[in-house]
């Protein structure tokens, strides 16, 4: 699949960048390249081919699900400005 200069700066205007003639025949033929990498990536017969998340097989560490840090709620709570049942209140600021 290729573009021709005239897509190139239709796309170009829709993202509201502006590009030179020079800069549109150049960004063509990058364009023309990534598209020419995608279908030589289509052509590849992955029938079979388990995906994968990551391409090298990786342990996850995991870690103990253990509370580390003390309960400050209350302290928190205390020096707060307004509090209702446990819950910040704060001004209304759309009306």
């Amino acid at each position: 699949m290729s573009l021709s200069n005239e897509q190139v700066g239709h796309v170009a205007r829709l993202a509201r960048i502006a590009l030179t003639e020079a800069e549109i025949d150049a960004t063509r033929r990058k364009l023309d390249d990534i598209f020419g990498l995608i279908e030589q990536m289509q052509a590849v017969d992955t029938a079979g081919v388990e995906p994968m998340s990551h391409p090298q097989e990786l342990a996850t560490r995991l870690r103990a699900d253990a509370v580390t840090e003390a309960d400050r709620r209350e302290a928190f709570q205390r020096v707060a400005p307004q509090t209702e049942a446990g819950l910040y209140l704060v001004p209304k600021v759309i009306e």
